[in-house]
């Protein structure tokens, strides 16, 4: 009588990291944060997740995945199944226009 045994052993890995800093020069008061999370699957994939942000401005969110080569991989899928993308978008030229187009209808209206 023989037996086989078979067994499977993932692993994977998960490392998070922050830092801040601020100072005061003639009474001005300058300062940032940052934070990383890096988490690597079992299959080698490694999804990287970084945030900045200035004293005074609104965070900027990285995320960015790699897969076992340390190849980036664009237009990777996340966790929800939604394509990401990686574009830099400025929302207030849109509602600049959109300003812009409902002052010109009331102008228009008078």
């Amino acid at each position: 009588m023989s037996k086989q045994s078979s067994s499977t052993f993932s692993t994977s890995s998960y490392s998070y990291s922050s830092s801040s800093s601020s100072s005061t020069s003639e009474g001005v008061t300058t300062g940032s944060r940052s934070a990383q999370h890096v988490y690597t699957d079992s299959e080698g994939n490694t999804t990287v997740k970084t945030a900045n942000q200035n004293l005074g401005e609104p965070v900027i969110q990285d995320t960015r995945h790699f897969d076992s080569s340390g190849q980036e991989r664009v237009g990777a899928l996340g966790s929800s199944g939604a394509t990401t993308s990686r574009r830099i978008e400025d929302v207030s030229d849109e509602d600049q226009a959109r300003r812009d187009r409902e002052y010109e209808e009331r102008m228009e209206d008078e």
